[in-house]
């Protein structure tokens, strides 16, 4: 019995203490009071539309509000036609689920500045900003009532379904990106189409994903814990990539 429970502890440790050492960390900083006293403005991240004439895809990533961002970010699509102006897509929990142009392109999260996960510009984007449209057109939770915090379908659930549809990108999202993984009951194995990866999913409750995008990543709960092997870094649950 020993030779099972202390593995199994070592493994819930990993999954715990990154996340008590994110939530310690959460609530030494300075946070809004609730989402109408949040700073939702740009963050000058992405230059202006008329200053960045190509084409453009971006994914980016912020903290979210709340208790929740201590472990916990959200995603979003920015897409960009050449000559045109910014698009951006999220999937939220009110309304109509996926949104567009709902804050401002680069706009803060509650208040997070916002990082890039992923982007290309320039002739490579005008492809892949019209293959990301038809994967947005094609999301499978876009009705009202189709958003679930946890495990999903939610934000990064949205996001992580376009960029399957983008291998090229060779992009994922953050550890911290609780519900990327989620899947409906009976969609237990996802192959990228490209054959570089495989993820392994009950319903975004527990799962496993291998591969040159994902290296090895272990889930349970929404949380990830992993090794990046391309891109050499641990991925921490709460915390997030540490490189080395």
């Amino acid at each position: 019995m020993k030779r099972i429970l202390r593995p199994l502890l070592a493994l819930l440790l990993a999954f715990a203490l990154p996340n008590a050492a994110a939530a310690v960390w959460w609530t030494s900083q300075p946070h809004p009071a609730g989402w109408r006293a949040a700073d939702w403005s740009s963050s000058g991240l992405l230059p202006r539309a008329a200053d960045e004439p190509q084409a453009a895809l971006y994914v980016l990533s912020a903290r979210t509000g709340g208790l929740k961002g201590a472990v916990a970010t959200h995603a979003w699509i920015v897409l960009k036609d050449k000559g045109g102006a910014w698009e951006r897509y999220d999937k939220v929990g009110w309304g109509m689920p996926v949104r567009r142009d709902g804050w401002a392109a680069d706009g803060r999260w509650y208040s997070n500045t916002p990082v890039v996960v992923a982007k290309v510009t320039g002739p490579a984007a005008e492809p892949l900003v019209a293959r990301a449209r038809a994967a947005i057109a094609a999301y499978p939770f876009a009705q009202r009532g189709d958003y679930t915090l946890w495990p999903g379908p939610n934000s990064n659930t949205f996001v992580a379904h376009v960029l399957r549809a983008l291998p090229e990108l060779d992009a994922t999202l953050p550890p911290t990106a609780i519900g990327k993984d989620f899947r409906v009951l009976g969609d237990f194995v996802t192959v990228a189409a490209d054959w570089r990866d495989v993820e392994f999913s009950l319903g975004g409750v527990a799962g496993l994903a291998l591969g040159a995008r994902h290296g090895v990543e272990l889930r349970l709960l929404g949380l990830t814990l992993g090794l990046d092997l391309a891109r050499p870094a641990l991925k921490l649950p709460g915390v997030g990539r540490v490189g080395w």
